[in-house]
């Protein structure tokens, strides 16, 4: 046969006919159908090709018969173990098993899909743990190779699942062998087509096959076959020559005339050609659909052939004698049809069948009965599988595990056991870290503002913390701010109101509002401390921050240097301080802030002002302006902390000037109380770093609070006089005159003690107009000196007063003239640029002229000058008539007295070493 079948094939290549015999017309071989197995098919096939026959195969599955660069002349209807395959890998995923034993047969259908299995699951992150081959005859391998696969199998506890690629004989083997080695419920498989369905594996194996999931192509019975089959007899299927042989073995019988063989040989009844097959006593092949559909590709591709090449007509045409391979192998790669079953067939593009699979479960419906159940299917790539119905043991409904490590915790990464991809031990990654997502076998710390996500998967950003205007924080300190900000504003308003009145003039107008204006800032602070960062708002704060207290202790600043240096340069010269002009003044105050200004904006350059997260710990994330990180706040404060400790200094240096002069006592309070507010806030503000609302808080109500003292300290009382007091804001009312006389004991021979006679200081523009006495030589011998200069500190051996005097006055007039209004209400406020003229007889207003004096004596007699000119107006303490004690107990009028008791009285009040002050001071803003 085979001789003649390559005559045939060699009559198709030469298109000459091939003759059976001589009687017979020669006919050509144009197609095959078969075989069912790989290994022949591959042999066949590599014969075909040569003779350009087309070959359709209904059981071949070999991945290695989808190469056409090899085998370009076969095709099959049945899929190619490489959807097989990955109908299985898709079963492994599906049962989340990464650890797997393998075991295939030794044979071309085993070995191709063993090299499928591990590239896929290679792809899929699964591993094997134990690979074994079966060898393919099962009449060659002995119990002891099975059972040492098995032992082999038994040392990876952990990989429960195996995959059996094999033939049902082999299959049947191994299950004993399980059995022999008691692991009968140890194992799930999955099994190939080759022993799927198989009762030679099953039957007597049920409980080592239980649980079994199986791989078949998907077939559906041929409609009509079974009553066609039946219908068959030995004598109306004489084509079939092997059709006897199946009598005989299914009827166990010998048949009539029929050759000896080693089959038959055995049977000694014969047969009584009556016998007929029974549905019940048959076992049909499942997949007879994949035979019909390789038959049924051969007619089509003819019929289309045909059609094409004959135009339909009957019969043969010549183009078609003999029928040329290449052709046919066009149109049979092109048919599509109905098969019998239903099903639609058509090729793909390798020649393989539909890639459709059932997958079917053997599981123990109720004890004791077990059968193969399809609970999936698999088509074309897609698998569908009911896991629900699948029961690998009956008491264990669930899919056993079948890994080498189970899955790591959250928040933990993966240390693999060398040379193993599926085995690892798991460690904890730290608080702050998640599981690197490129690489689970590091922890990849979160950056600074994030932190893990409960899942320990991702680092999530923490929300950001800033002061609002809704916090309690934010409330209390803007509170307190436009409480302040209104006081200021209403204080600024009477200022205004009563700009010309001796309370505001006395205070130096310009720099009291420059002050005003300072502390108005202090107060406007808070509200861009509270706002949203930005890097606007931050801009505002460093600039303003430090300018606001530069304002107001420049100001501070420029009031104490002139107090003090007014009052030390009258007890050196008589000479008029320079710049101390409200105009000299506000220019001193200018340049005290543009250093201010300056630093601001050097370091504003060199160190924009933006906002920024800072975190502190790595759970707070807090929007802040970058200066708050460190202490480059103090870069802002510096300057007015310098001021601050500079008018310290001042406030501490005029302490001692005359108690009337009381508001260098309300600086130095002031600067007393601040100094005290700023030591508390610096260690509150380097301590609070971590704490965003106190600190912020901190800062705001420090700025506000000294702006308050100072509010309070220096305008209180001037708000007192204005609003409570107005009859006291008069001219004469803010500068009285004070004289006192002390006497000191007329033993010692030493001089008499002072009199100081105090100018009031303001921020206007004053001269001060100085004539200083000669010493004289009294009658008694003591030295007289007498003194017309409001700042400076005289000694005097009888009673001091001041007044402009006619030449050579007579007692009364020298008496009257300590008590004229003229003398008094003629002394000029420290803000008027010149001294009035006095008017009256013998009154001048030369200021280069002598100045007129006298001398009371002991004895009550006045010496005159020798200066007889006129004299000017003296620079004294402005005062009120009403201020001068005229009856007292120890004062005396001496308008009621003559000359003779006015010297006793003296004398008496020298020699009884007694003081006498002749004054009844009032309260309010006085000065000596």
């Amino acid at each position: 046969m085979a001789v003649d079948f390559i005559k045939g094939s060699i009559s198709n290549i030469d298109d000459t006919e091939y003759h059976c015999n001589k009687t017979v017309v020669r006919k050509v071989i144009s197609g095959v159908v078969g075989a069912a197995s790989s290994v022949t098919s591959i042999q066949v096939a590599n014969l075909l090709r040569l003779f350009r026959i087309p070959q359709v195969s209904f059981f071949s599955t070999s991945p290695e018969l989808s190469n056409k660069q090899r085998f370009e002349y076969f095709t099959r209807t049945i899929p190619s173990d490489l959807y097989q395959v990955k109908a299985m890998v898709d079963i492994v995923m599906l049962l989340k098993w990464n650890y797997i034993s393998i075991i295939y047969e030794e044979s071309n259908y085993g070995i191709k899909a063993f090299e499928e299995l591990e590239v896929l699951l290679s792809k899929r992150g699964i591993c094997i743990a134990v690979k074994e081959k079966l060898v393919k005859d099962s009449g060659v391998a002995e119990d002891l190779v099975y059972d040492s696969i098995v032992s082999k199998l038994l040392t990876k506890t952990r990989a429960r699942g195996c995959i059996i690629f094999g033939s049902d004989q082999e299959v049947a083997m191994l299950m004993r062998a399980v059995r022999r080695a008691n692991a009968s419920r140890t194992f799930s498989w999955i099994g190939s087509d080759g022993w799927s369905a198989r009762n030679l594996v099953s039957d007597g194996n049920e409980l080592e096959v239980e649980g079994t999931l199986s791989v078949q192509p998907q077939a559906n019975p041929v409609k009509g076959f079974e009553e066609y089959f039946l219908n068959l007899n030995v004598e109306n299927n004489r084509r079939n020559p092997w059709f006897v042989e199946f009598w005989e073995d299914h009827f166990e019988c010998r048949y009539p005339n029929s050759s000896l063989t080693p089959y038959n040989k055995k049977y000694k009844n014969p047969c009584t050609t009556h016998e007929k097959l029974a549905k019940n006593a048959t076992d049909f092949e499942a997949q007879l659909q994949f035979v019909s559909d390789a038959v049924m590709a051969f007619a089509y591709a003819l019929k289309d052939m045909h059609q094409e090449l004959c135009g339909g007509k009957p019969g043969l045409c010549d183009a078609m004698k003999p029928t040329k391979g290449s052709d046919l192998l066009k149109f049979l790669r092109k048919v599509q049809f109905e098969g019998l079953t239903g099903d639609y067939f058509s090729f793909d593009n390798n020649g393989d069948g539909p890639a459709r699979y059932n997958i079917i479960h053997f599981k123990q419906i109720r004890p004791g009965k077990y059968d193969w159940v399809k609970v999936g299917v698999y088509d074309r790539g897609f698998l569908n599988l009911s896991i629900d119905e699948v029961q690998f043991k009956i008491d264990h409904p669930t899919p056993p595990q079948s890994v080498c490590s189970l899955p790591c915790s959250l928040g933990q990464a993966k240390k693999y056991v060398e040379g193993e991809i599926c085995c690892w031990h798991c460690f904890n990654c730290t608080q702050y870290q998640i599981v690197n997502p490129e690489d689970e076998t590091q922890c990849l710390t979160c950056r600074m503002g994030t932190l893990p996500d409960p899942l320990k998967t991702t680092c999530v950003a923490i929300p950001e913390v800033y002061m609002r205007p809704q916090s309690i924080w934010a409330i209390g300190a803007m509170s307190f701010s436009a409480t302040g900000i209104l006081i200021t504003l209403f204080v600024t308003g009477v200022f205004v109101k009563n700009n010309e009145t001796p309370v505001v003039r006395a205070s130096g107008r310009e720099l009291s509002y420059v002050l005003l204006a300072g502390i108005l800032m202090c107060y406007l602070i808070t509200f861009s401390l509270v706002f949203k960062p930005t890097d606007i708002v931050c801009s505002v704060q460093r600039f303003s921050a430090g300018l606001c207290f530069t304002i107001v202790y420049g100001a501070l600043f420029t009031k104490t240097n002139r107090i003090a240096r007014i009052f030390k340069a009258a007890k050196q010269t008589a000479k008029r301080p320079s710049f101390i002009s409200p105009r000299s003044q506000l220019c001193i105050c200018s340049a005290l802030v543009f250093v201010q200004i300056l630093i601001n904006g050097i370091w504003m350059i060199i160190s924009p002002a933006h906002a920024v997260h800072h975190y502190p710990t790595r759970e707070q994330n807090l929007l802040v302006c970058n200066s708050y990180m460190d202490a480059s706040y103090m870069i802002a404060f510096f300057y007015p902390i310098f001021l601050i400790i500079i008018c310290t200094i001042y406030a501490i240096l005029t302490r001692k000037i005359p108690e009337s002069f009381n508001e260098s006592k309300h600086i130095g309070f002031t600067m007393y109380t601040t100094c005290i507010i700023w030591l508390a806030f610096l260690p509150l503000y380097f301590v609070t770093a971590q704490h965003l609302y106190l600190r912020i808080t901190s800062m705001s109500v420090t700025i506000s609070l000294s702006a308050t003292v100072t509010l309070v300290c220096l305008f209180t009382p001037k708000m007192y006089i204005i609003l409570i007091r107005p009859e006291r804001n008069v001219r004469q009312s803010m500068m009285p005159v004070r004289l006192t006389t002390f006497n000191k004991s007329a033993n010692d021979g030493s001089m008499m003690g002072p009199v100081m006679l105090t100018a009031v200081t303001s921020g206007q523009n004053e001269k001060v107009k100085s004539v200083s006495g000669e010493n004289k030589v009294a009658e008694n011998g003591n030295t007289v000196k007498y003194v017309e200069i409001g700042t400076q500190t005289c000694t005097v051996t009888d009673f001091v007063f001041t007044a402009p005097l006619p030449k050579a006055p007579s007692h009364k007039q020298l008496a009257s003239s300590l008590a004229s209004p003229a003398s008094l209400h003629s002394i000029p406020y420290a803000d008027q640029s010149s001294l009035p003229p006095m008017t009256g007889s013998g009154i001048g207003n030369d200021d280069k002229g002598e100045t007129g004096k006298e001398i009371v004596h002991s004895s009550g007699e006045t010496t005159p000058t020798a200066t007889t000119t006129q004299i000017p107006n003296q620079m004294v303490s402005s005062a009120s008539y009403n201020n001068l004690s005229t009856s007292s107990v120890n004062c005396h009028n001496v308008n009621s007295v003559s000359g003779n008791e006015k010297s006793r009285i003296i004398n008496q009040t020298t020699n009884n070493n007694r003081n006498e002050t002749c004054i009844r001071q009032r309260n309010g803003n006085f000065i000596s």
